[in-house]
């Protein structure tokens, strides 16, 4: 059996927590910030834990070693 890769792209953009959450980059910060309150540009700062159904699967198929 060969050895189980990381995908490169999943690495530029997820972190294992050490509890073993998956933390990621916030989304929808990327253009059209005219358009959003300053609330909620505020509160896009930072990273977030993703929801636990979708943690599984980037731990499983991306991040295998992670």
């Amino acid at each position: 059996m060969p050895k189980l890769k990381t995908k490169s792209g999943a690495k530029k953009r997820f972190k294992i927590s050490s509890t073993g959450k998956v933390i990621s980059g916030q989304a929808g910060k990327r253009h059209g910030m005219i358009k959003r309150s300053n609330s909620q540009i505020r509160k896009l700062r930072g990273t977030r834990v993703i929801s636990e159904s979708d943690a599984e699967r980037v731990r499983k198929i991306f991040l295998p070693n992670g």
